[in-house]
């Protein structure tokens, strides 16, 4: 049998991910009960996760659940209904993020922007990493999780909000890969490039920074991001940050932003 027949065990593997509305949340999603595997779509949009459902090519496997994430009520309810029907989460992806506006520089980016960017990504991230952790670890189960951060962890964007918040998930995957690791939970990152899906808005342009010479597409980390879940296929990865940009990162094309009258 090929490596790649059955990257999932369809009986004792089920997913939770976040963002799972659009964009690359989306597509992992879909990507995973391709593959036989139950998951519950996550989403603050009833309508888009609806939508992404009915899209799935096996939607039976799928369940919907909507909220924010930035709401700690919301979190525990989310965990809370997961749990009641899949029994179990053994692989986690976490995908939701607010949108990113361009005027959300340094100098305009007003407090609850800035605290709803990290609640979403960083402080969801980690709350429902540990509590899902902790089941796991409870049963004896291993497990696979998969946080997306970006290039701009570690390179300016013109968002500080977001760049902080996601250079934070960037360490919190490697914390917890070191922390969990001896439990057999495994907890990688994936770091998209220029997407053009979600809250990114893609400049055409853009392109010409590119060295494959196109903007990618969600579907673009659908297949990676299932081949690090995999415990079959990944099982000896752990802490890593895997780059799918097209080559973007080995330029720097961003200037700084546009601020207006002072």
């Amino acid at each position: 049998m090929s490596l790649f027949d059955r990257p999932f065990d369809s009986a004792g593997e089920a997913a939770l991910v976040t963002g799972a509305g659009n964009g690359i949340g989306r597509a992992i999603a879909q990507a995973l009960v391709g593959e036989g595997v139950r998951t519950v779509f996550a989403d603050v949009n009833g309508d888009t996760v609806t939508a992404a459902i009915k899209a799935s090519a096996r939607p039976e496997l799928a369940m919907p659940w909507v909220g924010d994430l930035a709401d700690p009520a919301a979190r525990e309810a989310l965990l809370a209904e997961s749990g009641k029907v899949l029994g179990r989460v053994t692989h986690f992806v976490h995908s939701a993020s607010p949108p990113r506006r361009e005027s959300d520089h340094a100098l305009g980016v007003t407090p609850e922007i800035w605290a709803r960017m990290h609640a979403v990504n960083l402080e969801a991230g980690f709350h429902l990493c540990r509590e899902l952790a902790q089941k796991l670890i409870a049963d004896n189960e291993a497990g696979s999780f998969l946080l997306l951060t970006s290039l701009h962890a570690s390179t300016p964007r013109n968002l500080p909000h977001y760049s902080t918040a996601k250079a934070g998930l960037s360490m919190l995957v490697k914390e917890l890969a070191k922390t969990f690791g001896r439990f057999g939970i495994r907890v990688n990152a994936l770091v998209p490039g220029a997407i053009a899906a979600g809250g990114f808005v893609a400049d055409p342009a853009l392109a010409r920074h590119i060295p494959l010479g196109r903007l990618g597409d969600a579907n673009d980390l659908a297949p990676l991001a299932l081949a690090v879940l995999s415990n079959r296929i990944s099982g000896y990865v752990t802490g890593a940050a895997i780059v799918v940009d097209g080559g973007l990162s080995l330029t720097n094309w961003f200037e700084p932003p546009e601020l207006g009258e002072m």
